[in-house]
């Protein structure tokens, strides 16, 4: 159970050091926002991901904004995108007004070892992990550009439904479990 509020207000003083100081950092926390089901460390993976894009889009600087919100989304708001489905959602803006992306490059964002960048400048799996991870942990990571505009990222992660206190019982259960194995580590 994570709630990104918290985990965007400790990312704060790493971003602001991987984005340097041409780049305005703005970050609107929602109130009240949901708990969601996503490992720490991936979720951390996937902004520093996007901020560090989003940087490299600015080259003589701008505003990068991240943004979290709770959204209730109906058929009427998903019908343009098949792959999101209605529901309740915890939802994390990254936006930035950088060079942007032809529509060509927005089709073609996710897939692994497709980069914008120049030669040895990128490997072209920054986006395609954020796309992993956030689906791994069902939710739908979504992306609009305008060239010369900037860029926006749009994550959804379900929202829990489950109080705190029932998720924790639930964890507890399963901590008496001791796990054994007979494998063996081969490091070469």
């Amino acid at each position: 159970m994570l709630n990104l509020n918290e985990l965007i207000v400790n990312l704060d003083r790493m971003l602001r050091r991987l984005i340097g100081e041409h780049v305005e950092l703005v970050v609107l926390t929602a109130t009240e926002l949901g708990a969601v089901r996503v490992d720490l460390g991936q979720m951390e993976q996937v902004l520093t991901n996007l901020v560090v894009n989003a940087r490299d889009a600015m080259g003589e600087g701008g505003t990068l904004t991240i943004r979290t919100e709770n959204v209730d989304l109906d058929d009427e708001s998903t019908r343009n995108d098949l792959e999101l489905e209605p529901g309740k959602y915890v939802r994390v803006t990254v936006s930035n007004n950088g060079l942007g992306m032809k529509p060509e490059v927005v089709a073609r964002v996710f897939e692994p070892f497709f980069t914008t960048k120049g030669v040895g400048e990128g490997t072209g799996l920054g986006l395609s992990t954020c796309y992993g991870i956030v689906k791994q942990n069902g939710g739908h990571i979504a992306v609009e550009s305008v060239l010369n505009e900037g860029t926006t990222f749009k994550i959804y992660l379900p929202l829990l439904t489950e109080s705190p206190d029932a998720l924790r019982a639930d964890e507890s259960e399963h901590t008496d479990d001791v796990l054994t194995g007979s494998e063996t580590v081969l490091l070469v």
